[in-house]
């Protein structure tokens, strides 16, 4: 099996060409840091012909997920960089729909993230914590907290990802706003524990910021693994931030 190692912010992906079948074990394998290439979920990428690539996305333990925005804008970038499509506009397909993307001048790209969307309800208490939930096509619960760096996230994040409340379970952001146009944050990461950057999180992260604690778009969120701008346009948020080729390689 061919594949390119992508990361964006650190959050670092194995990417594959389709059509092809991926199964649950064979993520794990790739995922696993030790006996695989490593790292934080597979993307399989396969163009559609025209200006159209579909997207697909396993978490590290072999999970399907609906969305990754990170990964998004790796498969923009990988979809230019093989001459797919041209650069813009370029659609991707994703289960949660067609998103659209670009690759800017400087190299990096900015995506559609979508609709976020509160939860049915504004706030819910979780694990002794007030969450706050949001959908970007995935699920989150945010939190706001004074210090993210002082947070328990990897003692309280996997028991709100887990809780009943949750069915399909959620990622969780720890998330401090610094100013009116910045955010900072920690994100434990569904299927995968803490990651470096999330695309979804911080997207997430700001239009709760924006909604629940009068943050202006557009909002810079500073994560781990560097820094994302969330543009949040009427109902849709855009995310730009870099998208990067790490190495290419074949496994068995």
């Amino acid at each position: 099996m061919d594949f390119v190692k992508m990361e964006g912010l650190g959050n670092d992906f194995v990417i594959v060409e389709g059509p092809a079948v991926v199964s649950r074990s064979d993520v794990q394998r790739l995922c696993d840091r030790r006996f695989g290439v490593g790292a934080d979920g597979v993307l399989m990428a396969t163009p559609l012909g025209g200006q159209k690539v579909a997207m697909e996305y396993w978490n590290a333990d072999g999970g399907k997920a609906e969305m990754c925005g990170n990964g998004l804008r790796c498969i923009a970038k990988l979809a230019v960089a093989r001459g797919w499509v041209d650069n813009a506009p370029m659609e991707i397909e994703t289960a949660v729909g067609p998103l659209g993307a670009e690759v800017l001048d400087d190299g990096r790209v900015r995506a559609l993230m979508g609709h976020p969307k509160r939860g049915d309800s504004d706030s819910v208490a979780v694990a002794g914590v007030t969450v706050h939930p949001v959908s970007v096509g995935n699920p989150h619960a945010v939190i706001f907290v004074d210090d993210p760096f002082a947070a328990d996230v990897t003692e309280l994040g996997p028991r709100i990802e887990r809780d009943p409340i949750f069915p399909n379970g959620t990622n969780v952001e720890f998330v401090k706003v610094e100013s009116g146009n910045r955010i900072r944050m920690r994100i434990w990461e569904r299927g995968v524990g803490e990651t470096m950057a999330s695309g979804t999180g911080a997207t997430a992260a700001a239009f709760a910021a924006a909604l629940y604690e009068g943050a202006q778009s557009p909002i810079d969120v500073l994560l781990p693994g560097g820094n994302l701008t969330v543009e949040i346009v009427d109902d849709e948020a855009w995310v730009t931030g870099p998208a990067n080729f790490v190495f290419s390689g074949t496994v068995d």
